[in-house]
């Protein structure tokens, strides 16, 4: 009897205990406002890695701070101006609009001497103390931007843009990543690395690109990276990346579904290590 009365009362104590609730805030560009929008992917996505992450870890309550379109160096600009709030956990996933942007890089002196938002080094000196001034005890994990192929955005193929396998003014877009992962080491603060990560190589963001054959004028599935290139007309040619053509990126540049998991599943890695409770 006595027996049974201690089980009944562990089963009681564990049905009604819950994690404690924690509260992240995800700061981002597109690849993180999409996971609230996919009728802007035309439905191509399910869920982004933020609602990804919860499911494995529902005591993460996250705040999606992603803007579309926006530069590490636009969100350091108006920083006060965002609405960021504290909490407990900050992923910070920048620098893609950066690179295409032209942004200066800086130097590690930008970040040291906090020089201001004009440089990719500066502004994330300035987003990091912001983070740190909300709560300091909070747990801060930097993204790296992921390679990219030809973007065409699905609702304007006007908007387009090379790959990251040339650089832009000058600047690699790996030379971005690496400087994220280098703050990220002089402050020992996690870094979630995607542009290193082979799953996410060039050559598998998409199975192929649909465009026409210069010689012939017909429709040709171009795997990567012979498509680099190869004309496309934004006003006269079809969408170059047809459902079948959607691999780790639906539209070479922001993530698929099997994109997302892979995100998800590198940042867990890492959650999974944080202790919270301090």
């Amino acid at each position: 009897m006595k027996k049974m009365l201690i089980i009944c009362v562990l089963i009681v104590l564990h049905s009604g205990f819950k994690p404690k609730q924690l509260t992240w805030v995800a700061l981002g560009d597109s690849i993180t406002y999409l996971n609230d929008h996919q009728n802007e992917t035309d439905n191509r996505i399910t869920k982004g890695y933020m609602t990804r992450v919860v499911e494995k870890m529902p005591e993460l309550n996250f705040i999606n701070k992603g803007f579309n379109g926006w530069t590490a160096t636009r969100i350091a600009a108006d920083i006060d101006k965002l609405g960021l709030q504290p909490a407990d956990l900050y992923t910070i996933f920048l620098g893609t609009n950066d690179w295409w942007g032209s942004k200066p890089l800086g130097t590690m002196d930008d970040y040291n001497n906090n020089t201001g938002p004009n440089t990719i080094h500066g502004a994330f000196r300035i987003i990091i103390n912001k983070m740190r001034s909300l709560n300091n005890k909070a747990s801060i994990i930097l993204i790296t931007p992921m390679q990219r192929v030809d973007f065409v955005y699905i609702n304007n193929y006007k908007n387009n843009a090379w790959g990251s396998y040339r650089d832009k003014n000058g600047l690699q877009l790996e030379a971005v990543a690496n400087a994220i992962s280098s703050i990220g080491e002089k402050e020992n603060i996690p870094v979630v690395d995607l542009y290193h990560i082979r799953k996410m190589n060039h050559a598998k963001l998409v199975r192929f690109k649909r465009l026409k054959d210069p010689s012939t004028g017909q429709y040709r599935d171009y795997r990567y990276p012979k498509f680099i290139d190869i004309p496309f007309d934004p006003q006269k040619d079809e969408y170059p990346y047809p459902q079948e053509s959607i691999n780790v990126t639906y539209d070479g540049l922001h993530p698929s579904d099997k994109g997302y998991e892979i995100i998800t599943n590198k940042l867990l890695a890492v959650l999974k290590k944080i202790n919270f409770q301090q």
